[in-house]
């Protein structure tokens, strides 16, 4: 009997779909059934070739061997995940397969995935493709009843390996002649390399601010204050000569209400989470990074299955999915839900008009619930933060505007005016969804004016004037970035040097980077050490702010990237070639490299210590990783790594903030940034003390130990036992122990 081979991207979502289409008999790589043989990539199987495959010579580094341009991109298999690659193969050669249904991620890159293999392995049997947005039984079955012919998607593939191919002409041959020109590990892309740069101009506009006085001066009368503003509405006078004039000037006089104005307002709710509106929420809330939020909303997505596709870039959903919408809030009323939910359950019809917009939908709709009714104690504690954030996200977009009546009241004295203004709820409407206590996520904390509540008032009123008085102030530099705030100017980049065609461009794609891969540019930024936390803050390194003094021009900005984005989408539509696109990238890589070759610019160690490597005998660097303090080898060809101090859980017993671990083995111990310190053997016998068991401490210490490895492994280690588990392509730049190595293997937008 003739089956359908179904070629999945993950083997979890496989063994999904393998038992909503009844496969039970499984085997090395794959399950089978009566009608279908389920199986599965692991990430890529295959990618482009590195360069030495074109050469064996470009093994070895050197500006004289660049640009690297092969005239035709080859694929090959990655050496890690070979094996299941000879079982796909295997699978797609079998007689007995008539046909193949693509059922990898539904998007750009799902599509790369599945078409690289079917292009490796020769393979020209007909294909389908299931494009679905949530893995729940009931979409699965709809998306097999409802099979797309795979040529429908070709474009999409045409672009994704654009995008693939452009990004290692430009992103290896660039990442090389930076690297060999100033023999440091340096690396960039069209991606990384402009959010660097923002990063960066941030921080040069904190450093070269220069904080100045201000004053504002406050009348305070019974029950309310109001705050001085001058005839062009200005409350900040820079000026206190001025500030005491104003004093001077109402000191004595009466004071009446000239002004007395409520207004009926309405808030409506905000919009459906897309992937990164919800890494906002989830770092301001949570202090998560944008890439564990991701890792727990595909948890959420494929084990869980309570929500929906999570790489998306909507915020709105199409009309198909409404009649859906009652079996999605039965599924979400439980505990603290219930109420809301099924007060909107039983209000029909259910008020959409905040959540569905066809022309606001490309190839997912927003992040909602599921109608997989949710267990919550199944749900691990981080798991049930990012799926609460959901939840009551879908409940008050269902819901009705928040209703209010605002009040502004202007007291007149003398010549002078002061202004008050305050609010009054009428309705709470959608925010009942976050309880009573949500403060206005809007309102604007710098404001000179702030809300409060008023005292019943006319217009005409003679008002008792208390006392008036000036009170200082300073400007404040423009704040670092946080992950929240970064991914916003990802999404929405900004700056002087960008065209208006180009802010144009940016508006109608996603930005810089994709909502599936800036988490992994923020983390890559981390790991090659151009940026480091400071609390909640992103600030840039010595090593990223001198890269981007050194780079070319063209990828210091977003420009690059709404180019090329522009282009992608035309190829995606069938309204431009790919071909012609890659040959602008050629040349355009050559320029590049020349521009890198023919500079002046000079890249200095400001961060070298006097320690040698033990294993080549250069100076050490001494760097902030994202989890403690490391001295790394300043040559390019050696991966040495030394873990300095590391942060842990374990808290001071004096100030209660989380205690660094600093020394090797027995010399191990426990320090804080108040003063205290603890060796390693006291604290163990104080965690006894406390009442943590012997196996407790121990696998607090292995826990530990396992943080320690995992921040002073090299580049190469990492990557690989990621590939091990998931083959993560996305990876640009690959140092191993005997020499920097860039891989192009499936670069995303890096």
């Amino acid at each position: 009997m003739p089956k359908s081979l179904v070629l999945a991207e993950k083997p979890s979502v496989a063994k999904e779909i393998a038992k909503v289409l009844g496969c039970k008999q499984s085997g090395p790589g794959f399950i089978a059934g009566e009608r279908y043989i389920v199986t599965w990539a692991l990430g890529h199987l295959v990618t482009l070739a590195d360069p030495e495959i074109y050469n064996k010579e470009l093994k070895t580094w050197s500006l004289e061997s660049l640009p690297m341009l092969p005239q035709k991109m080859q694929l090959v298999v990655i050496k890690e995940s070979a094996k299941q690659y000879g079982v796909v193969q295997d699978l797609l050669k079998r007689p007995d397969v008539s046909d193949i249904i693509i059922a990898t991620d539904s998007g750009r890159e799902g599509e790369l995935v599945a078409r690289w293999i079917l292009i490796k392995a020769g393979c020209k049997k007909p294909a389908r493709r299931l494009w679905i947005s949530s893995q729940t039984d009931r979409a699965v079955k709809e998306g097999f009843n409802n099979l797309k012919p795979a040529a429908d998607y070709y474009n999409l593939f045409l672009s994704a390996e654009a995008r693939a191919e452009a990004d290692w002409l430009v992103g290896l041959n660039v990442t090389r002649a930076l690297t060999c020109k100033h023999n440091a590990g340096l690396s960039a892309g069209r991606v990384q390399t402009p959010t660097l740069a923002m990063i960066v101009a941030r921080e040069n506009e904190i450093r070269s601010f220069v904080p100045k006085d201000y004053y504002t001066i406050k009348a305070h009368f019974n029950g309310f204050t109001a705050t001085w503003m001058s005839a062009d509405n200005r409350a900040r006078l820079f000026d206190k000569a001025e500030a005491e004039a104003v004093l001077q000037r109402v000191a004595g006089k009466p004071a009446a209400a000239t002004a007395v104005g409520r207004q009926a307002k309405q808030k409506p709710p905000p919009a459906a989470y897309d992937l990164t509106e919800l890494q906002r929420d989830a770092n301001k809330k949570y202090a998560y990074s944008a890439k564990q939020t991701l890792s727990l909303m595909q948890a959420l997505y494929e084990r869980h299955k309570l929500l929906t596709y999570p790489r998306t870039d909507s915020r709105y959903i199409t009309d198909d999915i409404v009649p859906t919408l009652p079996d999605r809030l039965r599924s979400i009323a439980v505990g603290n839900y219930k109420e809301t939910a099924m007060s909107l359950y039983r209000a029909r019809p259910m008020s959409t008009k905040y959540l569905v917009d066809n022309s606001k939908v490309t190839d997912h709709h927003a992040i909602i619930p599921t109608e997989e009714p949710v267990n919550l104690s199944a749900l691990e504690p981080e798991e049930r933060n990012v799926y609460d954030l959901v939840v009551r996200r879908f409940l008050a977009v269902l819901s009705p505007p928040f209703e209010y009546e605002e009040t502004k009241i202007v007291v007149t004295i003398g010549k002078d005016q002061f202004h008050a203004k305050g609010k009054i709820v009428k309705n709470p409407g959608w925010k009942l969804a976050y309880g009573q206590n949500l403060a206005d996520e809007e309102e604007d904390d710098d404001s000179d004016v702030k809300e409060q509540t008023l005292p019943q008032i006319r217009q005409g009123d003679r008002l008792e004037l208390k006392s008036c008085g000036i009170e200082t102030g300073k400007t404040k530099p423009p704040a670092r970035y946080t992950e929240a705030t970064l991914l916003t100017a990802m999404e929405n980049p900004s700056g002087k040097e960008l065209s208006e065609a180009a802010r144009a461009v940016l508006k109608t794609t996603s930005g810089l980077g994709t909502p599936a891969t800036r988490a992994d540019i923020i983390e890559k930024l981390f790991d090659s050490f151009y940026i480091e936390r400071r609390g909640k803050e992103i600030a840039p390194t010595s090593k990223g702010i001198q890269l981007v003094s050194i780079v070319p021009d063209d990828l210091r900005s977003a420009e690059l990237t709404a180019k090329w984005e522009q282009e992608l989408a035309l190829i995606s539509k069938g309204q431009a070639k790919n071909d012609a696109f890659i040959a602008r990238m050629r040349e355009y890589t050559a320029k590049l490299v020349a521009s890198v070759a023919a500079s002046g610019a000079k890249y200095v160690h400001d961060n070298m210590t006097r320690e040698r490597c033990p294993d080549c005998g250069e100076f050490l660097l001494e760097v902030n990783g994202k989890k403690g303090t490391l001295l790394v080898c300043s040559s390019r060809g050696c991966g040495y790594r030394k873990n300095l101090s590391m942060q842990t859980n374990a808290r001071c017993p004096n100030c209660n903030k989380r205690l660094e671990m600093r020394g090797e083995g027995d010399k191990r111990m426990f320090a804080c940034v108040c003063g205290y310190r603890e060796k390693l053997a006291d604290f163990e016998k104080r965690r006894a003390a406390a009442g943590a068991s012997k196996n407790e401490v121990r696998d607090f210490m292995e826990e530990q130990d396992r943080k320690s490895k995992e921040a002073g492994q090299s580049a190469l280690a990492k990557q690989l036992a990621a590939l091990m588990v998931q083959n993560k392509f996305d990876k640009e730049t690959q140092v191993s122990g005997k020499g920097a190595q860039v891989s192009g293997k499936g670069k995303k937008n890096g």
